[in-house]
């Protein structure tokens, strides 16, 4: 579950920064943001696989 909340966190994080990149037209502070979301999602979704799996084993 701990992988979960901190994978989350990320997402926030990130979205936070492409926020404040785009309030003060900072591109790099855009692209760091996209980039922390996308692979935060990419593990989400590692994690959705992980729990799809352990389901059918159960």
């Amino acid at each position: 579950m701990n992988d979960k909340m901190e994978n989350k966190a990320e997402e926030l994080k990130g979205r936070a920064k492409e926020a404040v990149g785009d309030a003060t037209d900072n591109e790099q502070w855009q692209a760091e943001g996209k980039a922390e979301q996308g692979k935060s999602h990419l593990k989400q979704a590692a994690d959705k696989v992980k729990d799809a799996v352990k389901g059918v084993k159960d």
